[in-house]
């Protein structure tokens, strides 16, 4: 079954520019023309949403708030602004991504690829793998070349994420809100010590700097 992309810019021609693109490469595409219709056009079976912040009616920012609260999609940010401190706002947000227009058509597909590729697997998948790490969700143990390593409920909720979303920077916000319920204790500030003693305990059985912190915006997984 074809992938269903959302695509919300205001711009009707290059709204019907990347629809038109998206179709002749097997996507099922989707218009909206600003931020109200955009979330109106969004269901369950939307897989991907490139987002234009500079929208009548709700912005960018407003519809990347309403989505991450109810919703578990990537969203792409199509935007003219180049400014670095923006693109920081929009992952802490919850963007999944963000491209500067002009952009490339390739480019365009080649990041809608890697995000459908690498869209975070279900939580309540019960074993969890990447590379030598392995995460068993119903009994909370991680082992790392094979190795068992003994972390905290809260470490375990933090490295879940990260895993989910393995080769992708997670704000630091995201992970908060998605660890609340089982970790209400988690603050923004003891997050960099959970993360910090969690690496150390993985560091210890294999040598390997598995997770990597991205001053500013969140943490990844990745070696």
């Amino acid at each position: 079954m074809a992938k269903r992309i959302l695509i919300v810019e205001d711009d009707e021609k290059i709204n019907t520019m990347i629809r038109l693109l998206l179709g002749k490469n097997g996507y099922e595409a989707v218009s909206a023309y600003s931020g109200s219709e955009g979330l109106l056009a969004h269901n369950n079976d939307t897989d991907l949403i490139l987002l234009d912040l500079m929208l009548p009616g709700l912005r960018g920012e407003e519809i990347i708030k309403d989505l991450k609260k109810k919703h578990d999609v990537p969203v792409i940010v199509l935007s003219a602004i180049s400014d670095v401190s923006k693109k920081v706002d929009m992952f802490l947000l919850g963007a999944d991504d963000y491209i500067t227009k002009p952009f490339d058509n390739d480019e365009l597909l080649a990041r809608i690829a890697a995000r459908l590729r690498t869209r975070p697997l279900s939580d309540d998948k019960s074993e969890i793998s990447y590379k030598g790490l392995k995460l068993d969700a119903e009994s909370g143990q991680v082992f790392a070349d094979e190795k068992p390593v003994k972390l905290t409920r809260t470490e375990f909720a933090i490295l879940k994420i990260l895993v989910l979303n393995a080769e992708h920077v997670v704000p630091k916000l995201t992970i908060l809100e998605r660890i609340c319920e089982d970790t209400p204790d988690c603050t923004e500030d003891s997050l960099k010590i959970h993360v910090h003693n969690m690496r150390k305990k993985l560091k210890a059985v294999t040598d390997t700097e598995y997770i990597e912190a991205i001053w500013g915006i969140g943490f990844m997984v990745r070696s």
